[in-house]
């Protein structure tokens, strides 16, 4: 019964099955953002002092970046199970599958571990470094510290939710997010009402609802009977397939960790601005994480029927992947963006207070959030180069074309004309650049994959 959940992505109509992953997948990220985004709606809507609410807003958005930074890399390898078990599922290799699957139960943990120290013994310096507000770096260090705890736990569940979506499974992910979701929802409200808690209410909700669906994710593997199985004899270490996933893993977790980066100097700037920019800032990256999370579902779509039919040798069912992910992500990210700057101050007006924060979040909301076409053809173009086993190359145009110029153009052009302008514009010229790069070596990239699969 567990194998209807899966899906053969290289036969059969690609379109229907396309959509039929992304929808749930879509639904998935789009609910995630929803709960966290509770978070912060929590915190400004049942804290009564205006200014407090604020600085809670502002210390929860100054560590986004920085979580980002620290817990790339691991998450990255989630990428390099995908992919791996994917790849043999095109094969029909369910042994190979289902060693990739144990050790992924094991790198989780272990990793998770590792950031829970890391996270909670060093997370106040880091705050330090970016730059945070005086005024809320208190409250941010004490919201890093208790999500941090919860590390090992949240990596069980990426491990997980990352496997059973590479066997086309994105339903049952759906379902336990859901169930998480509610908890974390009524524990937030529970937490900050009644105990007259702010940011640690709101950091323990996130850690208590991931364990809840990381159980039942783990539960799911264990009674699937299909790629998708955990098999408690296969949950340890395989050297051939620990190559390969970091192989594949690694530099895109590199390529997290330098985009995070980036972002984390960019945020420092943000930082330099006070907390009150700094609420505005967070409150439209909010609204823009819609946006971002629904276009990601689409690139992720795209990692996975190109990575299975990689597998099964099919590259002419691979460029229809390729046409058809470009064209849903282009569409949804124009209707999305539109939406958000037509409602932007109704929306990041959930978030925050004041005609200065809502002043900034309108700023950006317009040059950043208009733009998100550009960084969902991106996204979906480094992980068609992910699935065609070019993770490297993704990794390195992804560096050099968006990580790399924003760091150049903070150090240099942003401060030629310091202002909110001229900081978020690097978004979408960084998006541009990145593209180019991509459309210059996918087709070469393609003709070499389609006479080696075809070779095989």
């Amino acid at each position: 019964m567990a194998r209807s959940f899966e899906m053969n992505m290289s036969e059969g109509s690609l379109f229907k099955k396309i959509v039929l992953y992304a929808l749930p997948l879509i639904a998935t990220n789009v609910l995630q953002l929803l709960f966290n985004s509770a978070d912060l709606a929590v915190l400004r809507m049942f804290i009564q002092s205006e200014e407090l609410s604020n600085d809670a807003v502002a210390a929860v958005g100054a560590t986004g970046a920085l979580i980002n930074l620290i817990i790339g890399l691991f998450i990255g390898l989630s990428v390099g199970a995908n992919v791996l078990i994917a790849r043999y599922a095109g094969k029909g290799d369910s042994e190979a599958a289902k060693r990739v699957v144990g050790m992924s139960m094991v790198i989780s943990v272990l990793f998770g571990v590792l950031l829970l120290f890391v996270g909670v013994f060093c997370s106040k310096i880091f705050l330090g470094w970016m730059g945070c507000d005086p005024e809320v770096i208190d409250m941010a260090t004490k919201y890093m510290k208790i999500f941090f705890f919860g590390m090992p736990i949240m990596m069980l569940y990426n491990f997980s939710a990352s496997i059973l979506r590479a066997v086309g499974d994105t339903i049952r992910p759906l379902i336990f997010l859901v169930i998480g979701g509610v908890i974390n929802l009524g524990m937030n409200i529970f937490l900050v009402t009644v105990f007259g808690m702010d940011v640690d209410g709101v950091a323990i909700a996130t850690v208590a609802s991931q364990g809840v669906s990381a159980v039942l994710c783990v539960i799911t593997l264990l009674k699937s009977s299909g790629y998708a199985r955990l098999e408690p004899k296969y949950i340890r270490f395989y050297k051939s397939e620990l190559v390969e996933m970091i192989k594949i893993g690694l530099p895109s977790g590199l390529q997290g960790c330098m985009f995070s980066l980036s972002n984390v100097l960019i945020q420092s700037t943000v930082n330099s601005y006070g907390k009150l920019f700094m609420s505005g800032n967070t409150a439209a990256g909010q609204v823009e994480g819609y946006i971002y999370n629904t276009c990601n579902a689409i690139s992720l779509t795209a990692l996975a029927f190109v990575s299975q039919n990689y597998g099964a040798k099919k590259p002419d069912r691979i460029r229809k992947v390729v046409k058809e992910t470009l064209a849903v992500v282009v569409c949804i990210a124009v209707v999305l963006s539109a939406l958000a700057i037509a409602f932007s101050d109704v929306l990041c007006g959930l978030f925050c207070s004041g005609e200065e924060p809502l002043a900034v979040a309108r700023t950006r909301m317009i040059i950043v959030g208009g733009s998100y076409i550009l960084c969902g053809v991106m996204d979906v173009m480094g992980n068609v180069m992910r699935g065609l086993n070019k993770s490297t190359t993704a990794m390195v145009v992804s560096l050099s074309g968006s990580c790399l110029f924003r760091i150049l153009w903070v150090n240099s052009f942003y401060l030629l004309n310091p202002c909110k302008e001229m900081l978020y514009v690097v978004y979408p010229i960084s998006w541009v650049l990145t593209i180019a790069i991509y459309l210059v070596l996918y087709f070469p990239t393609m003709k070499k994959v389609e006479k080696r699969l075809l070779s095989e």
